[in-house]
């Protein structure tokens, strides 16, 4: 299974060389991981329950990922998206660097990395023209949305599976871990501040939203559709339900908004949900299915188990081990790789809020962004921007790194030299709980 996942992901990697689609090596791969899966399984009916357990998780995320994008793209086919747009006046390449960076670093901190990406991919279009640099800025745009969503519980799903299970909890981890994360941004971005995409343009971008009008009733779609973005971890934390149904409810408010808005308007059925979802990127979710249901194929055949006991045999230190999965989870899911984790380790092995299990969320979430198929916020600017495995690797990775190990060595300076003004906050009383 090993050999074939290497095979697969080689195929994913060559894509251009190949001239086969991601998408369909990996769903060709899935299928076959889980064929062999069935005929190493002690029986048929243990490999059919691991495949319906795994197919139940990475279903929930595929219709997170098509809500979301379907809701992005009726904003988008509304001009909602000008209302942010206007409001970021600099043209200035370098300046627009930061500002996208920390626009998408907080709006991940209260949104998923996920739907953050696709928000502000979607924005980036707006605001440059298709170039080399605007792919930079949809980088920007992975690693800032990755870096926000590992210092709140609800902003990456792997930090929202250790708080749901009690490794972590909430005011510690913004505490401990929105130092190290703002870290993890600002140093690739001074990098890729030096880089000749960026430092070498001597004049300011061009306004491509200058000739663009609001559609009808365009600020009325932004404003719903953003609050059904915002709404998901609100209904997750009043109903206990999967964020994927908080998404299908946004979608069926909207839905249902702009069948309303625009009855009788035959010349605006771009406008509403049937067109939305024949333009948004299926293949992307198909592809980013295949790859979830491989992973899963090796979770449950316990090869990423051996994997975790292998790095918990041969690296004693806690901190190079979560280190180490966190670049592990710049190849494999993260998810499957946290899962593992907290399989061999326990609440009586580290303690809630352990420098461990902080590290495992930090790591986990950042480490993705040092390839681009590392996590759920690159694939989808992969898929949104048709940009291929090597040219991320070629002009993201280095500086992706820099920003990961960048952002350990703060969380551990921060952690190992006592600050005062942390523990005193931590001591109030409206403060003190989790």
């Amino acid at each position: 299974m090993a050999l074939l996942f290497g095979i697969g992901y080689a195929g994913i990697i060559f894509e251009e060389s190949l001239a086969f689609n991601k998408s369909g090596v990996g769903l060709l791969m899935a299928v076959s991981l889980w064929v062999i899966r069935s005929i190493g399984a002690p029986s048929p009916d243990i490999a059919v329950s691991e495949l319906t357990h795994a197919s139940a998780e990475v279903s929930e995320i595929v219709f997170f990922l098509l809500g979301a994008m379907t809701i992005v793209e009726i904003v988008d086919a509304h001009q909602g998206f000008k209302l942010v747009t206007d409001n970021i006046t600099t043209r200035r390449p370098r300046t627009l660097l930061w500002v996208v960076g920390f626009v998408t670093f907080f709006l991940s901190s209260v949104l998923d990395n996920l739907t953050s990406t696709i928000v502000m991919v979607s924005l980036l279009r707006k605001l440059v023209p298709p170039s080399e640099y605007r792919k930079l800025l949809g980088a920007v745009v992975v690693i800032a949305a990755n870096a926000g969503g590992a210092w709140t519980p609800i902003g990456d799903v792997t930090t929202t599976m250790l708080w749901i299970h009690g490794q972590i909890s909430t005011l510690p981890t913004m505490k401990g871990l929105l130092v190290p994360s703002a870290v993890s941004l600002a140093v690739p971005l001074s990098l890729l501040s030096l880089t000749s995409e960026v430092n070498g343009k001597g004049q300011d971008l061009p306004n491509v939203l200058a000739s663009e009008q609001m559609a009808p009733r365009g600020q009325l779609v932004f404003s719903v559709g953003i609050g059904a973005l915002i709404f998901v971890p609100v209904f997750k934390a009043l109903t206990g339900l999967p964020p994927f149904m908080g998404m299908l409810l946004g979608l069926g408010v909207l839905w249902i908004l702009t069948d309303a808005i625009h009855y009788g308007e035959s010349e605006r059925q771009r406008l509403k949900v049937p067109q939305a979802l024949s333009r948004i990127d299926t293949q992307g979710a198909l592809f980013f299915l295949g790859i979830l249901l491989s992973v899963s194929s090796l979770e449950a055949a316990g090869l990423l188990r051996e994997l975790a006991n292998y790095l918990d045999a041969h690296i004693p230190n806690f901190e190079l081990i979560a280190s180490a999965i966190g670049v592990g989870s710049a190849i494999i899911d993260n998810v499957p790789l946290v899962a593992a984790t907290m399989g061999m380790y326990d609440l009586s092995s580290f303690p809630q809020d352990h420098e461990f299990w902080q590290l495992i969320a930090f790591c986990a979430g950042t480490g993705g962004s040092m390839l681009v198929i590392g996590s759920a916020a690159g694939v989808a600017f992969m898929g949104m921007e048709k940009v291929d495995f090597f040219w991320y690797l070629r002009k993201v990775s280095g500086f992706a790194f820099a920003g990961y190990a960048a952002g350990i060595a703060a969380y551990l300076a921060v952690h190992n030299f006592s600050i005062s003004l942390p523990t005193t906050l931590a001591d109030l009383p409206f403060l003190s709980g989790s």
